[in-house]
């Protein structure tokens, strides 16, 4: 497991490169490598966006022969409100396009979303390869 604390740009930039190394030596493939980053940095830019600071966990995991990538994002913001309407197509908070997270849970074969008022937010997320 690799884990990272999002709390600029640069924290930022350095973790995705750095996943991008870690799924190469785990040898996935191009398809995998862009599902996992694009994901990555659409939670590791709610961090940003929301709570200021927070941690992205990236784990490979094997259950039985099949092998997958789980992403973890962590954090202390406000929490997410109405996590249905976060997770539906062009709803936004903050003004946006609002395709993030709805976009990350497509793509992933597992996306949940735990979160309180005021106390922050969880996502896993999970793609089987």
């Amino acid at each position: 497991m690799i884990n990272f604390i999002i709390k600029d740009e640069i924290s930022f930039n350095i973790a995705i490169a750095q996943i991008r190394s870690y799924l190469i030596t785990l040898k996935c493939s191009e398809v995998v490598i862009a599902k996992i980053l694009t994901t990555t940095s659409e939670l590791a830019r709610n961090i940003l966006k929301y709570a200021i600071q927070g941690k992205i966990f990236v784990n490979h995991i094997k259950k039985g022969l099949k092998e997958g990538i789980e992403i973890i994002s962590i954090d202390k913001g406000p929490g997410i409100e109405d996590i249905e309407k976060a997770l539906s197509d062009n709803y936004s908070s903050s003004g946006t396009l609002g395709m993030g997270l709805p976009g990350a849970k497509r793509m992933m074969d597992e996306l949940k979303v735990t979160s309180a008022k005021g106390k922050g937010t969880t996502v896993k997320a999970l793609l089987w390869f």
